[in-house]
């Protein structure tokens, strides 16, 4: 795509996206100047603020980053990087202290130490909370707060990349466009480094627990400008999304599971027990499946915590709560019905140890990136935590290339409407292109995969990238991350974590490696479809 003169300049590090990957890294180069991108005022549309469990550490008597990583490979499914996990699981408990220095309000006993959650696959509690259930929102309130009052961190609101800018055989930037303007040329915005932390995938299904905005953007976009793209295939579905018929689907966190919540189908029979040795807390892609293999075979599942909790939930999980009583549902004396919901994507734009991915200039953290750490299925609350170490190593990667200057001025004429914001967010759920896209991806890229329905999939995309109506670079960055997706579920023939092949039921050992994909290798499986 060639530079507009539409330019503006960010005079130094862009950073795209304004979860928590991407504030705690304007954060960690500060005072280096920073411009942050998000296309919603700070905390809104970005999953990261949704996140209720927690941040997974080693930081409980008893426990180590050896196990911690121990348990991130035995999750992950066999092609979890060792020296990856072991690295950032040393980390973990440096990367707390920063977010408890900013502010985050972690729940702490009577003698200040951490009260820890136990989610599934750990071996040991080491979930670092809020409030129960609060811990993405409380965190992006502290880091908000912190970035709010650093003046070397210039935020742009109500701004959409759509594409990344390339010169000399580098990413020099990105191209955007302002709230609203659709079919305007786009602004393009000149960076010496560019940090992409839009997010992952999840909205590309029809059932989600992801925000509205969060739909391959920005894996499709790095795709579409060259980058190899990784493990495209893992798709994470939570088990226990609620089942309010709300799009988004709130979520019941792991956490209920981890303090003895059981899951039973309409018949009252707790159905796990007999699928795996640690029932509701074997890893997500088992319970997945086995929520699925329910209700496809007639009948409804529920997560019932009345015994393991009764009136406690009340004060314990304010949340889920609150997300149970907006559906009327009153989960002291009632079970909750849940659905799997497409959730976290382990694959994502291919980095190294320092975040960088295979484009020159463009670094990649958070759930657009992989790098290696969840493998096949990611371990409960692993997430944040990378979110924040790779935030942490892209900042100090980029600090040996960015001198320290003055704050950066306003960008003038771009900024957050909300009568803008509202009719977008109706754009993203209304076009009928875009709920196309996500009844293919449910129906035949989901919980369950098979040759037939891969191969439909790929030619039902390609067909909506030259049919639909009011086709953008946005839409074209979600169908380039949808392809990806099927092409790498399509190519492997095993099944191994949350990538689940009915045809291909079993694990294959020559399949224990990486999947690395180019846009140009998904297109041309694609086309033999």
């Amino acid at each position: 795509m060639e530079i507009f003169d539409n330019t503006l300049n960010a005079e130094g590090v862009v950073i795209v996206g304004a979860g928590l990957a991407g504030l705690f890294c304007a954060l960690k180069l500060s005072p280096r100047p920073v411009t942050v991108l998000s296309p919603m005022p700070l905390g809104n549309g970005a999953s990261s603020s949704w996140a209720q469990g927690g941040v997974a550490a080693a930081v409980g008597k008893g426990d180590s980053a050896t196990a911690h990583a121990r348990d991130t490979e035995m999750a992950g499914a066999g092609i979890v990087d060792h020296g990856i996990a072991e690295s950032v699981t040393a980390e973990a408990a440096a990367r707390i202290d920063d977010l408890a220095r900013w502010g985050t309000p972690f729940d702490r006993d009577s003698l200040g130490e951490f009260v820890l959650s136990r989610e599934a696959a750990h071996s040991a509690s080491r979930v670092v909370r809020v409030s129960g259930d609060r811990a993405g929102h409380a965190i992006m309130q502290a880091i908000i707060a912190r970035v709010r009052a650093t003046p070397s961190i210039r935020v742009v609101e109500g701004i959409t990349a759509v594409d990344l800018a390339r010169a000399d055989g580098r990413v020099v930037g990105v191209f955007c466009r302002k709230l609203g303007d659709r079919y305007v040329e786009p602004v393009f915005i000149r960076a010496r480094a560019t940090v992409l932390a839009a997010g992952g995938l999840g909205g590309l299904y029809a059932v989600t627990t992801n925000p509205p905005s969060v739909r391959g953007h920005a894996m499709g976009m790095a795709a579409r400008a060259g980058a190899i793209i990784a493990d495209p295939e893992f798709v994470q579905f939570h088990p226990t999304a609620i089942l309010t018929g709300k799009d988004p689907a709130p979520l019941a966190t792991e956490a209920l599971r981890g303090e003895g919540a059981i899951l039973v189908n309409d018949l009252g029979e707790r159905f796990m027990t007999n699928i795996h040795p640690d029932a509701e807390l074997a890893p997500r892609d088992i319970v997945a499946r086995a929520n699925f293999r329910e209700i496809k075979a007639g009948r409804k599942v529920f997560l019932d915590t009345r015994e393991a909790l009764g009136a406690r939930i009340l004060e314990a999980y304010p949340t889920v709560v609150q997300y149970c009583q907006e559906a009327g549902i009153d989960p002291v004396t009632e079970p909750i019905p849940v659905t799997p919901a497409a959730h976290y994507h382990m694959g994502g734009v291919k980095v190294d140890h320092d975040g960088r991915s295979s484009l020159p200039g463009l670094w990649v953290c958070g759930e657009a990136s992989c790098t290696g750490l969840h493998g096949a299925n990611r371990l409960a609350s692993n997430s944040l935590l990378e979110a924040i170490v790779y935030g942490a190593r892209i900042a100090e990667d980029i600090s040996g290339l960015e001198p320290v200057k003055a704050a950066l001025p306003p960008f003038d004429g771009i900024g957050w409407d909300p009568q803008k914001g509202a009719e977008a967010e109706k754009v993203l759920r209304d076009l009928k292109a875009v709920r196309d896209l996500r009844s293919v991806m449910s129906a035949y890229v989901g919980v369950e995969r098979d040759r037939k329905g891969l191969r439909t999939a790929l030619r039902t995309i390609l067909d909506l990238e030259r049919t639909a109506q009011g086709v953008t670079r946005a839409y074209l960055n979600m169908t380039t991350s949808a392809t990806l997706v099927a092409a790498g579920a399509l190519k492997r023939t095993e099944s191994r974590g949350g990538h689940f092949r009915t045809d291909f039921p079993a694990t294959d050992e020559t399949w224990q490696t990486h999947t690395e994909m180019t846009l140009d290798e998904a297109l041309a499986i694609r086309a033999e479809a």
